[in-house]
């Protein structure tokens, strides 16, 4: 047999006149955690949909332990035993766990009818393996985000999956349950199955892998042992150039206070599931980069949604913005304000995928370019063109679906749209979650540019090192209460953890 399980030789694949994948390859070994690494537009999701039978290479092969094999459809590949865990879950919400875990393969008897309780029977076999213990019968969309992965990755037990193509599988978990998948990929490694793992966080990558596989434009790079490489030379790899700095340097000249909050508090609604907020302070100057540090489920994403109007009638406090108080009692008041806002859920409610990048960006401002009801389709489309281009969003035309685009060039069309409003300050929540190396550096270098023509930005980030690496000062939040204020130059990653982890700090 030879040692490894899979192998995909000189793969080739076009979509028009361009070569998405130019002789790309990739080996896989039984048992083991390969993250395929690259930017967004490398070719990683055209090189696995080739593999899970969604898309048909121009040419190449393919090899299940040594045997050359054709994948011409998602069921093809899992009869052969690879199934995709898509970023998007595959999931029927208002179907039971049972019934998602064998959607399109229901047991039936010779009548025809379903078998439901042999079905719930292999379920909780699939699950057992998990190490969750669940009623079958709860519907999918009663579940968290974390627990409706796992029903993804039990289905792909019950199809004997012997490899296992996970595409930002945490991108939506909180740290515990992160934690609680690599728990599930060691079982499922143990058990024989190999994880092809695809994620920007670079943490995983160390903590899960076994090798690494880089590809860039199209072509396959290079394969690391986990143990043997670095970050840097991952990213090296990545970009293809060598990376002294991560973050650009800062050197913008603070100007006046431009925007305050005070004893900002939030008493979330009824079954909101929302942390509550207590006399939240800070303030930001022109030209300054304020970062946000706190755990998951601390109240980070709750303090911009309070200051933007969501939940006006459960939030009182003070704001000004340059000088001046306002009252929000709504988006569009804080629109009105100088305040703009990119939430953290890029796809779910920054943007509307189904339609073009320019809708997307008019979103806050139709009335703007409408005159006695009527678009101003020209001053609307140069609109869109100028912005486009200064934030140097790669795409024909600002008719394009803005789901084709990758994910930095989705974050920068959201980045398009705040920016349209003119606005005086800018909350940014994870602005770089989901995207690549080169992505982020853009957005950082983007951030610097706006914060240098005067305005106030405040940013949330997991990353600890990105909120160290683009601000001047950072406050921490622990259970909805501010419990830190570090300065850029006394920032470690040990301070703040110890700040948004210490309750007992906090400020009355």
């Amino acid at each position: 047999m030879d040692k490894y399980l899979l192998e995909m030789q000189n793969i080739e694949k076009s979509f028009g006149g361009v070569k998405a994948l130019k002789s790309a390859s990739l080996n896989l070994k039984k048992g083991e955690v390969l993250s395929l690494m690259g930017e967004n537009g490398a070719g990683k999701s055209t090189l696995m949909n080739i593999l899970s039978g969604s898309l048909h290479a121009d040419s190449g092969a393919i090899l299940i332990e040594g045997n050359e094999c054709s994948i011409r459809s998602p069921i093809q590949a899992r009869n052969l035993g690879i199934v995709k865990i898509h970023q998007e879950l595959q999931i029927v919400p208002e179907l039971n766990i049972a019934e998602n875990i064998y959607l399109g393969r229901w047991q039936t008897d010779k009548l025809g009818l379903v078998k439901k309780k042999k079905m719930h029977e292999l379920a909780k076999a699939c699950l057992s393996m998990l190490e969750w213990d669940v009623d079958t019968r709860i519907k999918v969309k009663d579940l968290r985000i974390g627990e409706q992965q796992l029903v993804e990755i039990a289905k792909a037990i019950s199809c004997d999956a012997r490899i296992i193509i996970m595409d930002e599988p945490t991108s939506a978990l909180s740290e515990p349950e992160s934690k609680k998948l690599f728990h599930v990929i060691e079982k499922l490694k143990a058990n024989g199955c190999s994880i092809i793992y695809i994620t920007h966080r670079m943490e995983e990558v160390f903590l899960i892998s076994d090798r690494l596989t880089v590809m860039r434009d199209g072509e396959y790079i290079g394969t690391k042992n986990a143990k043997e490489t670095s970050v840097e030379e991952i990213i090296s790899m990545m970009v293809g150039r060598s990376v002294e700095e991560q973050y650009p340097e800062r050197s913008v000249q603070k100007g006046k206070i431009l925007f305050e909050v005070n004893n900002l508090c939030f008493n979330p609604p009824k079954y909101s599931f929302k942390r509550s907020l207590k006399n939240i302070s800070f303030k930001v100057r022109e030209g300054e980069v304020l970062g946000i540090a706190g755990l998951a489920g601390a109240g980070r994403s709750e303090i911009f949604e309070s200051i933007f109007g969501k939940y006006a009638k459960h939030v009182s406090g003070e704001i000004k913005v340059d000088s001046q108080l306002v009252k929000i009692n709504s988006p569009d008041d804080a629109i009105r304000a100088g305040i703009s806002f990119a939430t953290e859920d890029r796809k779910g409610t920054g943007l509307i995928l189904g339609r073009s990048i320019g809708d997307n960006i008019s979103l806050p401002l139709f009335d703007k370019f409408a005159k006695l009801g009527i678009m101003r389709e020209k001053v609307q489309r140069n609109s869109w063109k100028e912005y486009m281009s200064k934030l140097k969003v790669k795409a024909s035309s600002p008719n394009v679906p803005v789901s084709s685009l990758s994910g930095g060039n989705q974050q920068k069309v959201i980045l398009a749209r705040w920016l349209l409003t003119k606005p005086k300050v800018l909350l940014l929540d994870e602005p770089t979650r989901g995207i690549d190396v080169g992505a982020k550096e853009e957005i950082y270098l983007l951030i610097n540019e706006l914060a240098a023509s005067g305005l106030a930005v405040v940013v949330i980030s997991s990353e600890l090192p990105e909120l160290m690496g683009i601000s001047d000062r950072i406050i921490t939040i622990c259970e909805g209460v501010l419990t830190g204020e570090i300065s850029k130059e006394e920032a470690t990653q040990e301070k703040l953890l110890t700040a948004a982890t210490n309750s007992n700090s906090r400020r009355n």
